[in-house]
């Protein structure tokens, strides 16, 4: 019988399960550091021969995802900065991608440089809604193609424009891709062209790119990045459950947060925004990490006036320093649960309110399944796990619609990539692994 090895490369740990596909039964995991160092297979390599060693049935199919070596950065060069770029910009982030650079309006020489400065993997282009107006489009078509940048160009703006601008980028030789207009007219976001086409290009410039692993066994492997991965996840999951979803995956550097939601009601009504709500959607806090970024967490919480011990600030100047510190006694243990707790609060808080000046807040109320995720969660005991949920869920002070009486879940096989991974061939595996995922509910 067939079985699939999902494998996610991350920036600090390579996680692997062993899946059968008929069933979604796990059958081993397995976890290493990631071997940024030398190349990125060694320790991928090292998983498969513990699971050979330990009898393991050997996988017919890998299927991998990766945030290795800095993930997806991506730039968006758009119109309006509340309208267009910041359609872009949910986009890109729904993708998968760190957005690292938006600009708006039409380029100018300073714009190129700031652009070029943030180092994207790949640029994403809007502007304008079908019909609407090209000048800036174009305008900016012209000084992309024109600058001394090197990533691929993904255009998702007016779609009468599209012609032109592909004309534009094609005769200086750029690598550039049209898809749909990711705003096609006011109050409708459409993502999907934009993210398949941002994924076919992490897929086919990026994942080569950077140059992680001789030899084409990673890049043949390797199927999305790893937060577009999770984001599929969380959509089966949503799908396999009564009610909406939320998840908090508070890492190293940043903590991100995924909501897949079925609007209702007035929720329903806010499409009429000008940029309307998408309804599966990531958003990524990085000022809000368990170690790279641990300092920035007690800025944020100090802006959010959430009360802080004597004794976090000493811990997190200490572990921003020392990325790789493990708690050593039930002190540092409650300081980094702690940490957890604040970054999970702030983040969650920044998810749900409006994204921009007049937008409308996302709706989080009827929200059934909050899910942890993240090293901290993982390793710690059940009752710390609910203790950092349940001060989401209880957040009352943060000027959101709170769960009403949702349970709380953390996914301590950190099966949700691969839940994301299996779902487009093994469908039926991916809605049974999502069970898992909320099995031990509380």
């Amino acid at each position: 019988m067939a079985r699939v090895l999902c494998v996610d490369f991350g920036s600090t740990f390579t996680k692997a399960a062993l899946v059968d596909p008929a069933t979604g039964d796990v059958l081993a995991t397995r976890e290493v550091p990631t071997t940024i160092g030398t190349d990125v297979l060694d320790g991928y390599r090292g998983i498969r021969a513990s699971l050979d060693a330990a009898g393991a049935p050997a996988p017919e199919q890998v299927l991998a995802c990766s945030s290795a070596g800095g993930g997806l950065r991506l730039a968006v060069v758009g119109y309006e900065r509340e309208v267009t770029a910041q359609a872009g910009w949910r986009v890109g982030l729904s993708a998968g991608a760190k957005v690292v650079h938006v600009a708006s309006g039409r380029l100018s020489g300073p714009d190129v440089h700031e652009l070029r400065a943030a180092r994207p993997d790949i640029v994403l282009l809007v502007g304008g809604t079908d019909g609407g107006n090209a000048d800036v489009l174009l305008h900016n078509a012209e000084r992309l193609a024109h600058m001394r940048v090197t990533a691929p160009i993904v255009v998702a703006g007016n779609a009468d424009a599209a012609g032109e601008v592909a004309a534009v980028l094609g005769a200086t030789g750029r690598r550039f891709e049209v898809t749909d207009n990711v705003l096609p007219q006011i109050g409708v976001i459409a993502p999907k062209g934009a993210r398949a086409a941002i994924r076919a290009a992490f897929l086919h410039h990026v994942i080569g790119g950077k140059h992680l692993s001789r030899g084409t066994e990673f890049v043949d492997m390797v199927r999305a990045p790893t937060p577009d991965a999770v984001l599929a996840g969380v959509q089966v999951l949503a799908d396999s459950v009564e009610g909406d979803v939320l998840v908090v995956d508070v890492g190293g550097a940043t903590t991100d947060v995924y909501s897949a939601l079925q609007p209702q009601g007035e929720d329903a009504g806010l499409a009429k925004d000008v940029v309307a709500p998408l309804w599966q959607s990531r958003t990524v806090e990085a000022d809000l990490g368990m170690r790279w970024s641990a300092e920035g967490v007690l800025e944020a919480a100090q802006r959010e006036a959430l009360p802080v011990s004597d004794g976090l600030q000493g811990y997190a100047a200490r572990v921003s320093r020392e990325v790789a510190h493990l708690p050593a006694d039930p002190v540092e243990q409650a300081l980094d649960l702690e940490l957890a707790r604040l970054c999970a609060v702030v983040a969650v808080r920044r998810h749900a309110r409006p994204a921009s000046p007049g937008a409308s807040p996302r709706p989080l109320a009827d929200v059934a399944h909050v899910i942890g995720s993240g090293g901290v969660l993982r390793h710690a005991a059940e009752p710390d796990q609910r203790a950092v949920l349940h001060a989401v869920t209880a957040d009352h002070a943060g000027g959101w619609r709170v769960p009403r009486e949702a349970p709380v879940a953390t996914d301590t096989a950190y099966l949700l990539f691969a839940v994301g991974l299996l779902a487009e061939e093994h469908p039926g595996a991916a809605r049974a692994l999502a069970a898992r995922v909320v099995g031990d509910e509380s």
